[in-house]
């Protein structure tokens, strides 16, 4: 006896077809998809270097030469918002790729052992969630130093509980199944089961989760950067922008208004996918068919 597909519909046309049904999901995608291809494009091309400083054309507003003006060093703040979301996006997939990568085996090993296990991941996460997520990573990074290796470190750190409670909970509701208990009664051991019948169960759920915690890792890493401790100079950053402009908010109102709107944009783009992708995903969609 095998595992009922809950990761995905049979006739993916028809899921397809559900899916560009979505709003939510249609427009999350959208903008997630401008911003992930801005970051690739910044990778070749930006449209001024954002290493050079220009100071004759410093606070230029918006114009055919800088379309979004320049910074009170000359630099195109277009160029900067470009590399800018390179940099975002991959503290931000890095921290959640630790999140899952650790997470997900010791929420499933939890709600396979229960026990003593489960007690302590359920005790750590209290722990962990005694401190919101920007001020252990404030922590992390004043301890260790400034940087996006330990921006993503910490903010990894705080993302591993968040899918350690998300893969147990699906896999402790899996575990009285039917099917888990037929693959039990055939020899399989613990692992096999949680690797053949489980993780393809919760996928849908760790799927939503991470479109949620990339947001909030982006947010987190704007964060940092904003009290100095993200991506150091001369890397652009999103966060270090808006900081940079706070004081130049009377002279040069651009510089702070177009790094927070790609900071608003990209986090509604993925929360929207989110909210999508768990009207997409629901087992109630499959079961009404």
């Amino acid at each position: 006896m095998s595992a009922p597909d809950l990761a995905a519909p049979e006739d993916w046309r028809e899921f397809v077809a559900h899916a560009l049904r979505s709003r939510a999901f249609v427009i999350g995608g959208i903008i997630v998809l401008a911003v992930i291809a801005t970051a690739l494009v910044s990778l070749v091309w930006t449209p001024h270097d954002v290493t050079k400083l220009v100071i004759k054309e410093r606070m230029q507003a918006p114009s055919a030469d800088h379309l979004l003006g320049t910074d009170h060093f000359g630099r195109d703040i277009l160029s900067m918002i470009m590399v800018g979301s390179r940099n975002s996006i991959a503290v931000a997939l890095v921290a959640v790729g630790i999140g899952v990568g650790i997470g997900v085996p010791l929420g499933c090993w939890a709600a396979a052992k229960r026990g003593f296990a489960d007690e302590a991941l359920m005790r750590f996460s209290d722990v962990v969630f005694a401190f919101p997520a920007l001020l252990s990573a404030v922590m992390i990074t004043a301890i260790f130093g400034p940087g996006a290796i330990n921006a993503i470190i910490a903010i990894g750190i705080f993302n591993v509980p968040v899918f350690a409670r998300v893969a147990r909970g699906g896999a402790l509701s899996l575990w009285p199944r039917e099917f888990v208990l037929a693959a039990r009664a055939s020899g399989k051991n613990a692992t096999l089961i949680t690797l053949q019948h489980i993780l393809p169960n919760i996928a849908n759920l760790l799927v939503v989760q991470g479109t949620i915690q990339f947001a909030l890792a982006i947010l987190a890493e704007a964060g940092l950067s904003y009290v100095g401790l993200g991506a150091q100079p001369p890397m652009p950053s999103w966060g270090r922008m808006l900081f940079e402009a706070q004081t130049m908010m009377a002279i040069a109102p651009w510089m702070a208004i177009f790094p927070g709107l790609a900071i608003v944009i990209t986090v509604l783009g993925l929360n929207l996918l989110g909210d999508g992708l768990a009207d997409v995903l629901d087992p109630r969609f499959r079961r009404a068919r």
